[in-house]
């Protein structure tokens, strides 16, 4: 059991920057509770999977650790597959799964992914595997 943030796994959320940002306070407003990520990110990282119950320290855009989330839920899904209620708790201000597909669309199908895959040619389609997480931000000692 990890007794500090320093203890814990990092938690990045895009890169670093104004999305990250954005994103970041979204969480610490309680707005966000669920992200997605792409399976192939997890596989390029050479990182596990996460899994329910799990801790990590949530880092800003300084990759100062500024939060404990504990992830209540993980599922491997096609892009195609999301729901609404995910794309909802992304706290983004989505209203459709269309609108959330878009934004999520414009950053996996971006330069500097691509960068980070190795692959300047991806692009996502309805059948690309998804980790789609949810996660609760819990109080910590330091």
């Amino acid at each position: 059991m990890a007794h500090s943030m320093d203890d814990l796994p990092p938690y990045e959320l895009a890169f670093p920057g104004s999305l990250r940002d954005k994103l970041v306070a979204a969480v610490l407003s309680g707005a966000k509770t669920s992200t997605t990520g792409l399976f192939r990110e997890y596989e390029v990282g050479g990182e596990a999977l996460p899994q329910a119950g799990q801790r990590f320290a949530l880092l800003d855009s300084e990759e100062r650790r500024i939060a404990v989330l504990e992830v209540t839920d993980v599922r491997v899904l096609p892009l195609g597959e999301v729901d609404l209620r995910h794309a909802v708790d992304e706290g983004e201000g989505y209203e459709s799964v269309d609108q959330w597909r878009a934004a999520h669309e414009r950053f996996w199908n971006s330069d500097q992914l691509r960068e980070f895959l190795k692959d300047p040619e991806f692009v996502v389609g309805n059948d690309t595997l998804v980790v789609a997480e949810r996660f609760r931000v819990v109080p910590y000692s330091s």
